[in-house]
């Protein structure tokens, strides 16, 4: 998201957007003592890390627009 972003900063909200992410990764029926944390292999956690950060760079002004997509 970050890279995606072209942000040269990272702050609090950022970090807790990729936390919030991945968490919202595991659904409410998965969760148990031994699943809280998606799996590395899990093809849903990039993108969903990626697209929060990304959105929380933006909503910091830490994103350059122009020639990207972000």
């Amino acid at each position: 998201g970050l890279l995606d972003a072209q942000s040269r900063t990272v702050n609090t909200d950022m970090m807790l957007a990729a936390a919030r992410a991945l968490a919202d990764v595991v659904a409410e029926d998965e969760l148990n003592a031994n699943y809280i944390i998606p799996s590395v292999f899990n093809d849903k956690v990039a993108g969903a890390v990626a697209g929060a950060v990304r959105e929380a760079a933006k909503a910091a002004g830490a994103a350059v627009t122009g020639t990207t997509t972000v």
